[in-house]
C-alpha cells in the first residue's frame, strides 16, 4: 500500500488519513464525548454510507443524546462526507490490527455498534463482544457463494456469532444464515430504497443542466469505468438519433476525463468550464456532451434524463442503479456482475433494466428507448414503481434498534 500510494491518490489518502490515527482519536475524542452513549456506524465507502444514512439519520432524531461516530474504510467514502453533519466525529477505520480493536473499543466503550451492508472486521468484532455493546449489521445480503457457507468456511461462521442480530435484505438471505444454524436474523429489506426515495423527494434543481438538455432526450451516464467507455462509446459515436449525453465518471482524474474527451466523436464540454462561463447559454448549446468533473451530483442529475446507464457492470460490481430507477429512468448496465445485486436481477425480469453484453446490444436496446417515448415511459413506470414497493427498511432497522436497547435494559 506505501509503494502504491506514489502512484495513486486513493492509496496515498489511505496511508494519509491514517497517520498517527490512533493517537489523534485519543486526543480529542474523550472531551467530544463527554459520558454521553456512543453509537458506532461503519460504512465502507460512499455507497455503503448512503445506504446507512437514513438509518443514521433516524437513529439520531429519535436519540439525539447520543455520540455519534462514524468511519470509513475507504477515502472515497471519508473525503466526501468528512464534514457530514449528522455525526459528531468522522474518521478513517483505523487498521484492523488486535490492539487497535482493542484501544478503540475502550476509547468509545459504545453502546451501540452498526456495521453497514457487509462488513466483517476479525479484531474489531473480537474486541467488541465482550464490551457489552449491541453489535449490529444491516442491509446485508449474503449468497450461496460466499465463505460463510463452504465446508471450509468455519472461521468466517464465527464471526456471525459476534452479532447480537442481523438485518438482512432478503429471504434468501436469511435462508442462508438459518441454514447453517444462525437465527439472529431478521428480513428488514435494504435502506437505500429509503434513502433514494429521499433524494427523489428532496433534488435540487439545477437549471444548468436544464440548460444544456433543452428539449432533446438525455441519455445520463453514471459512475461509468473503462470498461463501461470501451462499450458504450463506439454506440455513442454511431448514434443517428439526437441526443444530449451527460457523463459522470467513476473516476475524475485528469487522464481519466482526458480519454473521454478523446474518444468520443461529438464536441464536449466539462462542467467546471461551463461553470467557469457562468453557465452562459451559449456554451452549452453546440455540445453534445456534458462532462461532470466533480464529485456530488449525480443523484440530482437523472431528473433531466429519459434514459440512464449505469457503469461497473463489466467489471467487479454494479454501481447504484436505483437513484436512476426511483425517477422514472429505464436503466441498462453491463451484463457480467449484476447477478450480484437483487434490484438489478429483479427490474431485469419486470422489464425496468437492460443487461447489455457489447456495443451492439447497447446500440440497439439505447435506440429502441429513443424511438419510442410510449416504451420508454411505460418501462421507466416499472423501475418508479419498484423503488416505492421496496421502502420501509430503515424502520424495521430502527424497531430493532429499539428492541435491543429494552431487551439489554432490562438485563
Amino acid at each position: 500500500m506505501r509503494l502504491a500510494s506514489f502512484f495513486h491518490p486513493k492509496a496515498r489518502q489511505w496511508i494519509n488519513g491514517r497517520h498517527n490515527l490512533m493517537e489523534r482519536l485519543h486526543t480529542e475524542l474523550p472531551a467530544l464525548i463527554d459520558g454521553r452513549p456512543v453509537a458506532w456506524f461503519h460504512a465502507a465507502s460512499l455507497g455503503e454510507f448512503e445506504q446507512g444514512r437514513p438509518v443514521i439519520e433516524a437513529f439520531r432524531s429519535r436519540h439525539p443524546d447520543y455520540f455519534i461516530f462514524l468511519t470509513f474504510f475507504s477515502p472515497s467514502g471519508y473525503e466526501v462526507r468528512k464534514n457530514y453533519a449528522q455525526a459528531d466525529y468522522i474518521s478513517y477505520l483505523p487498521n484492523d490490527t488486535p490492539t487497535n480493536a482493542r484501544r478503540l473499543v475502550q476509547l468509545l466503550r459504545p453502546r451501540l455498534v452498526f456495521f453497514i451492508k457487509y462488513e466483517f472486521w476479525y479484531n474489531y468484532l473480537h474486541a467488541l463482544q465482550p464490551s457489552g455493546a449491541i453489535i449490529l449489521s444491516f442491509s446485508t445480503l449474503f449468497l450461496p457463494h460466499y465463505l460463510f457457507f463452504k465446508p471450509y468456511g468455519g472461521f468466517y461462521r464465527q464471526l456471525l456469532n459476534c452479532f447480537d442480530h442481523i438485518l438482512v435484505q432478503n429471504e434468501a438471505s436469511a435462508a442462508l444464515l438459518r441454514g447453517i444454524g444462525y437465527e439472529k436474523v431478521t428480513v428488514a429489506g435494504d435502506t437505500r430504497f429509503d434513502r433514494v426515495q429521499q433524494i427523489a423527494d428532496s433534488t435540487r434543481t439545477l437549471p444548468e443542466i436544464a440548460s444544456f438538455v433543452q428539449d432533446g432526450p438525455c441519455l445520463i451516464v453514471g459512475s461509468a469505468w473503462e470498461a463501461d467507455r470501451a462499450v458504450i462509446v463506439p454506440a455513442l459515436n454511431q448514434l443517428k438519433t439526437p441526443l444530449k449525453v451527460i457523463i459522470a465518471p467513476h473516476e475524475i482524474q485528469e487522464t481519466e476525463l482526458a480519454r473521454w474527451e478523446q474518444t468520443l466523436a461529438g464536441k464536449t464540454l466539462r462542467y467546471s468550464a461551463y461553470q467557469a462561463a457562468g453557465f452562459a447559454a451559449h456554451s452549452s448549446p453546440a455540445a453534445q456532451y456534458l462532462l461532470i468533473d466533480n464529485v456530488g451530483m449525480l443523484s440530482s442529475l437523472y431528473r433531466y434524463g429519459q434514459v440512464a446507464y449505469i457503469g461497473g457492470g463489466f467489471g467487479a460490481g454494479l454501481h447504484n442503479i436505483l437513484e436512476a430507477a426511483t425517477f422514472g429512468l429505464p436503466v441498462l448496465f453491463g451484463n457480467r456482475s449484476f447477478y450480484k445485486f437483487q434490484e438489478a436481477v429483479d427490474l431485469v425480469a419486470q422489464g425496468g433494466a437492460w443487461a447489455v453484453a457489447d456495443t451492439n446490444e447497447f446500440q440497439r436496446k439505447l435506440e429502441d428507448l429513443l424511438k419510442d417515448p410510449l416504451l420508454r415511459t411505460s418501462r421507466g413506470h416499472v423501475g418508479r414503481r419498484y423503488v416505492q414497493e421496496h421502502t420501509g427498511a430503515t424502520e424495521a432497522v430502527i424497531r430493532r434498534v429499539e428492541q435491543q436497547l429494552a431487551e439489554q435494559d432490562v438485563s
